[in-house]
């Protein structure tokens, strides 16, 4: 596979929001977020777009050096299906993509050919370092990421479950009730945020706090 060769990064965290993706490509700091990216070596947009869902579901976990609190990791042994947002790239933008998530320097070209062969790889001992194979469409593999093994379970904050729930109604549709009671089904969120919580946090004026703060579901 050569380095312009095409091939779906598939997103299901804060990346499902296009304008957050964005931010990996051509680089920038997200609204909410505390960290900039680098941005790819070739900063071109996607050359398409799917949204799609995948076998598994997402679980929250660790503490987010960007949003604090815990991020989204994606386990495909769990039940359902994880919803997701898929974006044609190049290996190459793939491969810088990869590395501002494992927070190294973008311009390696990493070795994808376990992971295209097995569908499983680990790249390095980190938490976005294992890269997996959920499937190919028009001809094309479909990567994503995510930690070794799961991690201990962590709340998001309300930055964060603002910026996924944003992605998620952008990108399938969904209401701010059905984005909510997706994202607070999950682990590490369920019992930590309730579904009417977390849809306050996706009405247009709501505020989209930093911390988990009042809008916290305690327990």
């Amino acid at each position: 596979m050569n380095d312009d060769e095409p091939l779906w990064y598939v997103a299901y965290g804060s990346n499902l929001f296009r304008e957050r993706f964005r931010c990996y490509l051509a680089g920038g700091r997200p609204e909410g977020g505390a960290r900039s990216q680098a941005g790819c070596r070739d900063p071109r947009p996607a050359r398409a777009e799917q949204s799609i869902t995948v076998p598994g579901g997402i679980y929250f976990a660790h503490h987010s050096r960007t949003w604090g609190g815990g991020t989204a990791f994606y386990d495909p042994d769990l039940p359902g299906r994880a919803a997701a947002r898929a974006y044609l790239l190049t290996r190459r933008q793939f491969c810088d993509v990869l590395s501002q998530e494992m927070h190294r320097p973008v311009g390696v070209d990493h070795d994808l050919s376990e992971a295209l062969r097995h569908g499983r790889q680990r790249i390095g001992p980190g938490r976005y370092e294992t890269v997996l194979k959920v499937g190919e469409r028009g001809g094309c593999p479909m990567l994503t990421f995510t930690s070794p093994e799961p991690g201990p379970p962590n709340a998001p904050t309300a930055a964060y479950l603002a910026m996924l729930g944003g992605g998620l109604r952008e990108a399938h549709g969904w209401t701010a009730e059905r984005a909510a009671s997706y994202l607070a089904g999950r682990p590490g969120a369920r019992g930590a945020w309730t579904p009417e919580g977390i849809a306050g946090l996706l009405r247009p004026g709501s505020p989209r706090r930093g911390g988990l703060g009042s809008s916290h579901e305690r327990r």
